[in-house]
């Protein structure tokens, strides 16, 4: 079973920056996706955006322009670059990967943005 792993959450100022990791244990083989969700306290789990094997990217409206996903070459690891933060992106922020044969999440990283 593959292990994911995330970091990078922190605490920044509205306007900053955060770049996010998501590691998993082994490389991942066929078709599959990857995926950032994030859940506020009191809040639904929501998608942010997702990296498939065919290298496809894919955003929500509430974040397009300001977020990038990204992967290495191996695709055993995932990045979301985050610009612009505003503090409605206040939330957990977990790493999903889905394949024929995973479905895995990691714990998740807090991104707090506040003045």
């Amino acid at each position: 079973q593959v292990q994911i792993v995330e970091s990078g959450g922190g605490l920044v100022q509205p306007g900053g920056s955060l770049r996010l990791s998501c590691a998993t244990s082994r490389r991942i083989f066929g078709f599959y996706s990857m995926a950032w969700y994030r859940q506020a306290p009191g809040k639904q789990r929501e998608l942010v955006a997702t990296i498939t094997s065919d290298n496809f990217a894919s955003y929500v409206d509430f974040v397009r322009g300001r977020f990038t996903i990204s992967g290495d070459v191996a695709m055993n690891a995932v990045y979301l670059q985050m610009n612009n933060l505003e503090p409605e992106d206040t939330a957990r922020y977990y790493c999903n990967l889905r394949s024929q044969t995973d479905d895995a999440w990691g714990q998740g990283t807090q991104v707090t943005v506040s003045s």
